[in-house]
């Protein structure tokens, strides 16, 4: 028996011997063509379930079993490899699925790790599906440090951002390398760009003073906006989503892949609708994009993005007191009783007649009301007369604006040390934004007791207005009609692997016009405006579409001037920029007669 035994464990030594000789220790590390490194990245033992992931620093260990022959490398936006199993240390190169996206990084002038010394954080496609949905893109940027980013009065496109304290302001936007940022005021209005989040491959925030090569970098930061590129392989999605609101949303895209080994082309299209989530915030949009790729030849190639989306939205612009949503949540932020007195909570029961819960809660919007008189008028936006969004009840908040964005991306190889990047871009806009003008009629009977704020009362608006032929108080549109047109082209000198230094131009020429028209007479057949120095007599009377309060028609033209260099080895890296920029403006008052002159 002890013999049995002896010769038992024997066997079992020799065959966990064997065993272990038979696996294959595999070490290494996974970066990108850029040399940083990959965390996250999976690895696998083709044809078992065997597997691993990359460590922080990229570095990853497996142990691979008898007859194993390839490992999987696989990372999302990257190209999926195999490589041959072999003993020892095996480092691996992931590079983009689409190697576009490397030559729009360089337009984009993204930051990268280790090498460009400025604090950023990316956002990959990944994070983008799962944390953002089908809210505004900024919303997704709170992942990263130093962001804050809100919905605002939650409409569709209303949400804003900060970096670092900085508002939008003093944030450079840009999409594909091109900034978006309003020439007059740069601010950026994220309902012009509804389907870009759909389009989205990866975002870069670069905070404080950035790498991005305009002649004015912006002081808070620089988010950095990258699109698909066109597909090299063909095929398509389809993909509905519902939400609360009543919100439904379908997306459709497809890919012709590469023809030819030359052209390829991406397209996608979007439509969604809601009634919102806070009251009256109803949301209309079709939104679409297109990428294209063209390979003249191996030193050339030439890109075309477009996007842009068409939008009507309801919006809630005024803020609240806390107290106005919740005397509790108020209470428990140190709110004392005469706050309370003073901002009760919205009752349902006077302003939504349709909510059981007699409290509006969160969704309290004084942006609307409801219209009971039999008032059917038409409503003029975008040039022509469009039938009122309801029947039931009248916003003075709405936002409707079209602006399509195109960029023509050129890549140059001169030499092996001297590339050039050059893009072309034009950006229109048509639209603007509702609100009231005049004398408008507020309800104020049923007390602060049982709404927090005023709201317009459109019956007794209406009653004043039908009383005599001039409409007192009325519904005007602010409009903003623009276009930009603009080149960015850089030269990059590459002196050693060590130090390279870029140079470059950033030109731009906008004109913009301002002007308030009438929206909705609200059951008036006139309004009287007198400030146009250039109408006479029944010329003061105004009806749907004609201008009221202002007109005036602004050009902004931008030259500027920048050169980067960049000094990096394994301990040391030394970055930077110098820019200038020349400006010009003109304004010219449609309003207002020439000094000394009976002509404009």
């Amino acid at each position: 028996m002890r013999k049995l035994n002896k010769l038992l464990m024997l066997v079992t030594f020799v065959f966990f011997t064997a065993f272990t000789f038979a696996q294959t220790s595999v070490n290494g590390t996974v970066t990108a063509d850029d040399g940083s490194a990959l965390p996250g990245v999976t690895v696998m033992v083709k044809g078992t379930t065997v597997g691993t992931v990359s460590d922080a620093n990229g570095k990853y260990k497996i142990e691979a079993p008898a007859g194993a022959q390839f490992l999987v490398f696989s990372y999302v936006g990257m190209a999926t490899q195999e490589v041959a199993v072999k003993a020892g240390t095996v480092d691996v190169t992931m590079l983009p699925e689409n190697a576009e996206l490397v030559e729009i990084f360089v337009v984009a002038d993204r930051a990268k790790e280790r090498e460009t010394p400025v604090a950023f954080s990316d956002v990959d496609k990944k994070d983008i599906e799962q944390q953002l949905g089908s809210r505004d893109l900024p919303l997704v940027m709170n992942m990263t440090p130093s962001v804050y980013s809100t919905a605002g009065g939650g409409g569709a496109g209303d949400a804003r951002i900060n970096v670092r304290g900085f508002n939008q302001r003093n944030v450079a936007i840009m999409i594909n390398g091109v900034p978006v940022n309003d020439m007059e005021n740069g601010w950026v209005y994220w309902s012009n760009w509804d389907g870009v989040a759909d389009a989205t491959s990866s975002i870069q925030m670069q905070r404080g003073l950035s790498a991005v090569n305009l002649a004015t970098p912006s002081i808070g930061g620089t988010m950095n906006i990258i699109t698909s590129p066109a597909d090299k392989k063909a095929g398509g999605t389809a993909k509905l989503e519902y939400g609360s609101g009543d919100f439904m949303k379908m997306t459709l895209s497809g890919n012709t892949g590469l023809i030819n080994d030359k052209f390829a082309l991406s397209a996608s299209l979007v439509g969604k609708q809601g009634s919102g989530l806070i009251d009256a915030t109803f949301t209309k949009a079709f939104a679409y994009y297109l990428g294209s790729s063209y390979k003249v030849n191996k030193n050339h190639k030439l890109e075309l993005f477009v996007v842009g989306a068409a939008q009507l939205h309801g919006q809630n612009l005024y803020k609240q007191n806390v107290a106005a949503y919740s005397h509790d949540y108020a209470t428990e932020l140190g709110a004392d009783d005469s706050t309370l007195l003073k901002f009760p909570e919205a009752d349902a029961s006077v302003l939504y007649p349709n909510y059981s819960d007699a409290k509006a809660g969160r969704f309290y919007n004084e942006n609307w009301s409801p219209i009971t008189v039999d008032y059917t008028g038409n409503q003029w936006w975008n040039g022509k007369e469009h039938s009122r969004n309801n029947d039931n009840y009248m916003s003075e908040r709405e936002n409707f604006y079209h602006k399509p964005l195109a960029n023509l991306n050129w890549y140059a190889t001169w030499s092996p040390k001297v590339k050039q990047y050059t893009t072309l871009y034009y950006s229109g806009g048509t639209g603007g934004g509702s609100g009231t003008y005049g004398h408008m009629q507020y309800n104020y009977n049923a007390g602060i007791y049982d709404s927090p704020s005023r709201f317009v009362s459109w019956d007794e608006t209406y009653n004043n207005n039908t009383a005599s032929d001039t409409a007192f108080g009325i519904l005007r549109n602010s409009v903003n009609n623009q276009w930009t047109i603009g080149a960015i082209s850089r030269a990059q000198i590459l002196f050693s692997d060590k130090f390279k230094a870029q140079i470059g131009v950033d030109w731009r020429t906008a004109k913009i016009d301002h002007f308030r028209e009438v929206r909705d007479l609200v059951g008036g057949k006139f309004f009287y405006y007198d400030g146009n120095e250039f109408d006479s007599g029944s010329d003061y009377n105004k009806v749907l579409g004609d201008k009221i309060a202002y007109h005036f028609t602004n050009t902004v033209d931008w030259m500027g001037y920048f050169a980067q260099a960049e000094y990096n080895t394994s301990k040391f890296t030394a970055y930077g920029t110098f820019g200038h920029s020349f400006i010009k403006y003109t304004y010219t008052n449609h309003f207002k007669k020439a000094e000394g002159s009976d002509n404009e």
